[in-house]
This record gives C-alpha cells, sequence and structure tokens, in this order.
C-alpha cells in the first residue's frame, strides 16, 4: 500500500485537519525523544557542578593551597567532562522515530498514526473508497494525536540518588555560606590568594614608634581604614601582618620596606614585619586577600627650645637657665653648650687648654611637648668662668632631631673672690686655661706675686704653694702638665679665699647632683634612700663647718639683722629631705625632685653670715661687673703702651687711639653706670666723688674721698690724653684707675662682710616678707612651690591619698560587691 505519495483530489476536511494535528505531535515527539536523551548526561553535569558548588560554599578552597586548588579544579573538570561524553552519540530524533512515540502512545493496535501517514497508489474507484473509509476510522479511533512527556528515566543512571544528596548538600551549605558565597565559589579560581574566606584570618595592624605614645592602628576588621583614602602613620612605624596559615605573601611598595621580626611569633601562624620610612603601599595578597593600603609618612619635626629669659648669675657663682621647650612627640634630652666667643681683631686664634663647657638641662617631664624647664649649674670651678662665651641649647627627641636654640653671648659667672692675691690667681688661671700661648705672661705675673711676700703672702703655706705652682708652670711643657698647673692655681686660690670649708662645699653638693640624677632616672627606692642618708651627712657636715667658721669669726654674729627677717633653720633643711624622701616612695618622683631643686636654690643663697662673703646678691653682682672693669682696663692698659712704644718707633697709628679711646669712654660708661645702680639700690660709696673738673693739661682731678670716683676721674684723664695723641700720659691715668678701681672693689667686698649690705640698711626687706624666710620660701605649715607655681603636694595632701589608696584596697577585696564596681576599683589602682 505504501508507495509515492499523492495528493488525493478528494480529500475531505477533516483529513487535513488531522494531518495538521499529526504534524504538530510529530514535532513534539521529536523533542521529547531528544530530551530523554540529552538529560541523563545533563543530569550527571549538574550533579558534579552542585557538589562542586557544596564543596565551595562550604569553604574548601580557602584553606587549601594553591597546588590543592589546581588539583580540585581539574578533578572536577574531568568529572565533568566524563559525565558529558555520552553525548558524542547523540543523534536528532528521525520522523520514525517520533511515528513509533505516537503509536505506543495511542494505545491502538495496527499503528494508527503510521496508518495516516500512508498513501493510496492505486486509481480504481473502489480501493480509493475503501481508502477513504478505512480512514475515516482510523481518524476517529484516534480522536486526538498525543506525544506524551518526556521520560529519561535517570534511576536507570543514578541508582544511588547522588542527585538528591547534592541538592541537601547545596541547601545546607548556601545557608551556611551566607554573605560569602560569591567570594568562596571565586576563592576556587583565585590561584594567587585575590578573594577572602573565613577560615584563615589575616591581620594587620600598624605600630608607632613608642616614643610617639600613639595606639596602634588596626588594618584588618569591621573597623579597619577605607582603602581609598591615605593612612598617616609617623616615619618609622612598624606594619605587622600575620595569617593564621602558612604561605603569606605581602606587596610593597615606595617608603615601605621589610623588616626583621623580632617579636616571638605565635605557633602555627606567619608573620612578616614592614617599617615604613616614607609614602608608600602595601597589600596582602595571600593566603586571604586584603585591600590595597596607602600610607602617608609623617615625618617626626626637630623639638624647638629657646631662652624664656636671660640666663641668671646666682650665689656663689652658679649659672640659672629658664628655657621653653616644645616637640610634637616630646623632648628627651636637652644639654646647653658654649663656645668660646670670637672678639675678632688680627691677634692669633687661642688655643684653650680646656672643651668649652657642657651640662645637660633638667626636664619639666621625661617627655616634654611643651614646657618650660629651669636648671641652676655651678660653673664656678670651670676654667671658663667669667670669659665672654656663646650658649647655644639643644633639645633632642628620641627619634634622634635634634634642635637649636638662637646663640645667645654672655660671661659666663664665676665665683667672686674678696681677697687680691686669690682674685690674681683666679685671673691669671683664666688666662692660661683659655690660651696657652699666654703661659710667658703667666709666669711674669706670678713671678710678679712673690715679691714681697712679708706684705702680701704673710702665709707661709700659701707662698711656698705659689712658689711652687710657678717653678711648675715654667717645667710645663705639655698640655697636660699646664692642666695640673690651672688645677693647682684654683686649689690655692679657694684655700686663701675659704680655708677647709671648700672641700664640705663640693661634698653637699655632690650629694645633691647624686640625689638629682638618681630621681631622674627612677631608681629604686632603696637607692633614693641611700642617697638620702648621703645628703643629710653632708647637709650636717656643712652646717657644722659653717657653724665652726662662724666661731673664728664673732665679728660676724654682730651683724644686725632686719626685723623681717626670718631664720632658716637646720630642721627645715632635714624636713625638706625627709618629705622629699616620701615623696619618691610614693611615686611622685617630680615633685621630689622639684623639691630636691628648691632646697639647692636655698643653699646657694643661704642667709647665713660667712667670714669674706655676704647674702647681698646685688653686691656680689656689683662685685662681678667691677672686676670684668678691672680686667677690661687692664687689657686696654697694656694695647696703650704697646701703642706707645710703636709711637716712640715712628710706627705710630692715630686711628688705633681713636679705637682705644672709643673703648676707655665705654669703661668709663660701664663704670658710671654701675655707681648709677648701687646708688639705686642703696650701696653707693659713702662719700662719693664726681667726674672731677679737667685741668688745663686734659687732666681730670678726682676727689679723693671714694676709689670709684677717683677711678672714674683716672678714665675720663685718659679719654682726654688718648684723644690728643699721647699715649704715654693715657698709660699713666689708666694705671691710676686700675689702683683706684682695686682699692674701691676691695671696700665694697669689706663692707658686704662687715654686713653692709642692703639687707641690713634700714627700711629694706628681705625677699617675701613676714610670709617667708630670707630666700622667699614659705613658713612651716605652708606649701612649698618653685618659680613656675608649681604645686608640690603638702603633707596632707600625701596622707590624703595614701588613706584614699587603702580605702581602694579595701573595697577591692570584698567579694559581695558588684563585679562592674571591682573592675572599676581594679582599673582606677593600675593607673595609680
Amino acid at each position: 500500500m505504501s508507495g509515492q505519495a499523492s495528493d488525493p483530489s478528494g480529500v475531505s476536511e477533516a483529513a487535513a485537519t488531522a494531518r495538521r494535528d499529526l504534524s504538530r505531535a510529530l514535532y513534539r515527539a521529536r523533542i521529547s525523544i531528544a530530551w530523554e536523551r540529552l538529560w541523563p548526561s545533563l543530569a550527571r553535569l549538574l550533579t558534579v557542578f552542585g557538589f562542586f558548588l557544596a564543596a565551595s560554599w562550604a569553604g574548601a578552597w580557602i584553606s587549601l593551597p594553591t597546588a590543592l586548588r589546581i588539583a580540585g579544579l581539574v578533578l572536577f573538570a574531568a568529572l565533568g567532562l566524563a559525565a558529558l561524553f555520552p553525548l558524542i552519540r547523540f543523534r536528532w530524533p528521525t520522523r520514525d522515530d517520533a511515528l513509533r512515540r505516537i503509536d505506543r502512545n495511542a494505545g491502538i493496535p495496527h499503528r494508527p498514526a503510521t496508518e495516516l501517514t500512508d498513501t493510496l497508489v492505486s486509481e480504481d474507484p473502489v480501493s480509493v473508497a475503501l481508502w477513504q473509509a478505512q480512514r475515516a476510522r482510523t481518524h476517529a479511533a484516534l480522536k486526538r494525536v498525543r506525544a506524551g512527556l518526556p521520560s529519561p528515566r535517570l534511576a536507570l543512571y543514578d541508582p544511588w540518588a547522588l542527585r538528591a544528596l547534592v541538592a541537601i548538600l547545596m541547601v545546607a551549605t548556601f545557608i551556611a555560606a551566607g554573605d560569602e558565597r560569591m567570594e568562596r565559589v571565586a576563592a576556587a579560581f583565585d590561584l594567587n590568594g585575590a578573594f577572602g574566606g573565613s577560615n584563615v584570618r589575616v591581620d594587620a595592624w600598624i605600630n608607632p614608634p613608642p616614643y610617639t605614645g600613639r595606639p596602634p592602628i588596626i588594618l584588618s576588621g569591621k573597623d579597619m581604614p577605607s582603602s581609598d583614602a591615605s593612612i598617616s602613620v609617623p616615619v618609622g612605624s612598624i606594619l605587622v601582618t600575620r595569617a593564621s596559615s602558612s604561605g603569606l605573601d605581602v606587596s610593597v611598595s615606595g617608603g615601605v620596606t621589610e623588616a626583621p621580626v623580632t617579636d616571638q611569633v605565635p605557633q602555627g601562624t606567619d608573620e612578616r614585619h614592614f617599617k615604613i620610612g616614607g609614602d608608600g603601599t602595601a597589600r596582602v595578597r595571600s593566603p586571604s586577600s586584603q585591600p590595597l593600603w596607602t600610607f602617608k609618612a609623617v615625618p617626626d619635626r626637630a623639638p624647638t627650645i629657646a631662652l624664656a629669659k636671660d640666663p641668671e648669675r646666682q650665689a656663689k657663682g652658679a649659672l640659672a637657665l629658664s628655657y621653653q621647650l616644645e616637640d610634637d612627640y616630646g623632648v628627651t634630652q636637652a644639654e646647653a653648650r658654649f663656645a668660646l666667643r670670637d672678639n675678632g681683631g688680627d691677634k692669633p686664634a687661642a688655643q684653650p687648654l680646656y672643651d668649652p663647657p657642657q651640662f645637660a638641662l633638667g626636664l619639666p617631664n621625661a617627655r616634654t611637648r611643651n614646657g618650660i624647664g629651669q636648671t641652676v649649674k655651678d660653673l664656678s670651678e670651670n676654667p671658663y668662668a667669667g670669659a665672654d662665651v656663646t650658649l647655644t641649647l639643644v633639645a633632642k627627641d628620641e627619634a634622634g632631631n635634634e634642635g637649636r636654640s638662637e646663640p645667645f653671648d654672655m660671661k659666663l659667672p664665676e665665683r667672686l673672690f674678696v681677697k687680691p692675691l686669690a682674685r690674681a690667681l683666679i685671673e691669671q688661671r683664666r688666662i692660661l686655661a683659655l690660651d696657652v700661648g699666654q703661659k710667658p705672661l703667666v709666669q711674669i705675673a706670678l713671678e710678679a706675686l712673690q715679691i714681697a711676700p712679708e706684705t702680701f703672702t704673710p702665709e707661709k703655706g700659701y707662698y711656698l704653694g705659689l712658689h711652687n705652682i710657678a717653678s711648675q708652670l715654667g717645667r710645663a711643657n705639655t698640655k697636660e702638665a699646664m692642666r695640673e698647673t690651672v688645677d693647682n692655681l684654683w686649689a690655692l686660690a679657694v684655700a686663701i679665699e675659704d680655708g677647709n670649708i671648700s672641700d664640705v662645699e663640693k661634698a653637699l653638693q655632690a650629694a645633691q647632683d647624686a640625689l638629682k640624677q638618681a630621681l631622674e632616672n627612677g631608681a629604686s627606692d632603696e637607692e633614693i634612700k641611700k642617697l638620702t642618708d648621703n645628703l643629710r651627712a653632708a647637709l650636717d657636715n656643712f652646717i657644722r663647718q659653717l657653724a665652726q667658721q662662724m666661731r673664728e669669726n664673732p665679728q660676724q654674729l654682730a651683724r644686725p639683722l632686719d626685723p623681717s627677717t626670718k631664720m632658716l633653720r637646720q630642721q627645715d633643711l632635714q624636713n625638706m629631705i625627709d618629705r622629699m624622701e616620701r615623696l619618691s616612695r610614693s611615686g611622685d618622683k617630680d615633685a621630689a625632685r622639684q623639691l630636691l631643686d628648691q632646697m639647692q636654690q636655698m643653699l646657694e643663697g643661704l642667709q647665713m653670715a660667712r667670714p669674706g662673703q655676704g647674702g647681698d646678691q646685688d653686691g656680689d653682682q656689683a662685685l662681678a661687673e667691677l672686676g670684668d672693669i678691672i680686667r677690661k682696663q687692664q687689657q686696654l692698659r697694656d694695647k696703650t703702651y704697646k701703642e706707645g712704644q710703636d709711637q716712640r718707633g715712628s710706627q705710630g697709628n692715630q686711628g688705633a687711639l681713636g679705637d682705644l679711646q672709643k673703648d676707655q669712654q665705654g669703661l668709663r660708661q660701664r663704670l658710671q653706670k654701675l655707681l648709677d645702680d648701687m646708688k639705686k639700690n642703696g650701696m653707693s660709696p659713702d662719700q662719693p666723688g664726681d667726674t672731677g673738673d679737667q685741668g688745663d693739661d686734659g687732666q681730670q682731678q678726682g676727689q679723693g674721698g671714694d676709689p670709684l670716683g677717683d677711678a672714674n676721674a683716672a678714665m675720663g684723664d685718659a679719654d682726654g690724653r688718648l684723644g690728643q695723641g699721647r699715649a704715654d700720659g693715657a698709660v699713666d691715668a689708666q694705671g691710676r684707675a686700675i689702683e683706684a678701681l682695686r682699692k674701691g672693689a676691695q671696700s665694697l667686698a669689706q663692707r658686704q662682710g662687715d654686713g653692709d649690705g642692703p639687707g641690713n640698711r634700714p627700711g629694706r626687706q628681705q625677699a617675701g616678707g613676714n610670709d617667708t624666710d630670707p630666700l622667699g620660701r614659705p613658713l612651716r605649715g605652708r606649701e612649698y612651690s618653685d618659680d613656675l607655681s608649681v604645686k608640690i603636694p603638702g603633707e596632707i595632701d600625701v596622707q590624703r591619698v595614701r588613706r584614699i589608696l587603702e580605702e581602694l584596697r579595701r573595697r577591692l577585696g570584698e567579694a559581695q560587691r558588684p563585679q562592674i564596681e571591682l573592675d572599676y576599683i581594679e582599673r582606677l589602682l593600675k593607673d595609680y
């Protein structure tokens, strides 16, 4: 019955509809068959992919090193390819495959769908009629052509139902992964650790230098700085990166460089350190990545230091410095440096035997960010004492940065020697110490001092000492030998001036310095107690020696005192030492150090009568100024004498005499200013002389009743003769001025030694009035304070603090108190 297809002309409309339905059914059948052939392979592929997602969401990749990640990816790729391998045999379903499917789903025997596709090749009318009748019955039997739903029969290909297990794992790991689902999946393909996970912890932070006092900067976690902005850190900060697994890889650039790991690394972790020396970047790449960090290195500024006020001379020639300190992280060291001032001229450069002095400065705090410091240093024994120097203050921070003050020209304070021989020895000592080339002149001066020993050096021991020093200097050919001579000159001058008390003062000063240094270095309580005991012993010895000297000079006991003067007792000083020890033991070492400075200043200006020394600071300053004028006048006389010699040799220079005249006028102005200041302070001579009247020859005649007035007149005479070009006459006038100045200095020193100082003149009170002792120190029962009004805790304050601490410790031991209160009390005690 089958043959070439034909289209009979008598096909009814029902037959056409049936053919359309059959065509659509055939299409659906072919799709269903294709799906049944494809789905098993696709199901296997999806099972592999589902298992990959489940493993990724479980965090399997983030804890694996790169090699195992690659191996896992290869394994899953191979399983995927194996699942797709059966598709190689895939063929698209044919028409016959579709007809057979429709025949099978129709439920009617004799292949009804296939029958409808048959064609009639006979043209016999009877055959055509029978054919049409048969087709009509077939159409009626089929009613509706159905392709049926696909049935891939997965159970045949997955008898263990692994697809269901994978689905359950996917649901569980999907929930467990939370917001990190994409990161965990991407971690499988991150062969350089570009994505993070939760199973590997990476911590990063920056440790600023300890001296900055700044807390660490955390770079990892929720509170980390924004990756878009740069992170400002001090220069020298350390970037610390730590991972909970091995393989820590960090890339850096710019001023960020690798640094050795000095701390102990916890077991099972990997840690690397980097020093931030300039602007740069850093990034943790693996095992778990962090954003790129950009660092801006903030340089440590150099500290600044400047004089808060001009240096001051204290009693006995000590130097008092007050200075302003400032630094961004705190000054840790400061010192004062001196340099010998260059006075210019054509003279060859001096060759000092000693380096200029320099000493450490006290700081208000261990790390002073902004404050004013004070230091009192006794340089009276230094060979540079009395010399013209340039002072420079230097401040350093812990990073090594250094700041300097503006140079300040000054005359270094010196101890005042009243006795002429002692003063002359000190002057020659300074000349030799500051210039080796002056040795011949010093030898001549020492030989001259040995003339007429019965008049000038009645003490045989002093004369023998002077003779030995002069002989020693003549034999000295090295700097070491000359330094020994300088030391011997000081020892002899002090012995002539003070007797034996100098050694006692040295011991007291050494005990004070040792205790001060221990307080600054935070020494133990045992060491502080030992040093305070030493200070007590040195103070007792000093007071005992002072009392003995007073007994040997009873005229000092007759000195009239101002009625408002308050006496400073030895017990007051002992009480201060006891208080210092208690403050140190309680931990307040700064207050103890300030109290020690206060006591040192009190001892410097102690209002106790001493032979040859008064407590009058104005008188001391006047003597110091007068001594400098004498020295400068002597130097000017030597220059004038040399110029006179040149004049006689027809080599004179009128311009040089003009310069000498200007120097002479300057010295006379200094003397006149000194006389004015003495008069203002109630220290004017009893019979003041005027400047004198100028005679016909230009010489000024002094009144003769006052040595300083005579010196003023002689200076005016020398000024006039230099203006006339008469160098020889000026030398004579300058000699008279020097002699008068020395007599005036001796007279002034004698009046001070006899108690004729400002503190003993009517109407002049000691500093501090009725509420203070002679040095302005508050009376007993009041709190001490230093010059900057820094309050020192009193006895009552210290006792109150101890009671509070005892009460806190008692409450901490009560277990029934709330835990939050106990924690707070414990923090308070730790902070203290």
